[in-house]
């Protein structure tokens, strides 16, 4: 397989992640307090949003990708 074509199943799999996520979440955990066997922390959940026009242009130009690297490989 190019490589041109391998880039572009890659963004066409990034473009349907991005768009059917929106965007991934994570979670830490902080110390608070810590007085011998007393413990406390705190959660705090995160998310980073991912654009839908982002996910969309990734999967328009992988599509791009994969029939010009095709069409170049006839």
């Amino acid at each position: 397989m190019k490589p041109m074509t391998i880039l572009g199943i890659l963004l066409i799999l990034f473009g349907v992640v991005a768009l059917a996520y929106q965007g991934f979440g994570y979670t830490t955990r902080e110390k608070i307090i810590d007085i011998g066997p007393i413990e406390a922390t705190k959660e705090t959940h995160k998310s980073i949003p991912i654009p839908p026009i982002l996910g969309g242009l990734a999967l328009v130009g992988g599509i791009a990708l994969v029939v010009v690297g095709n069409k170049n490989g006839n």
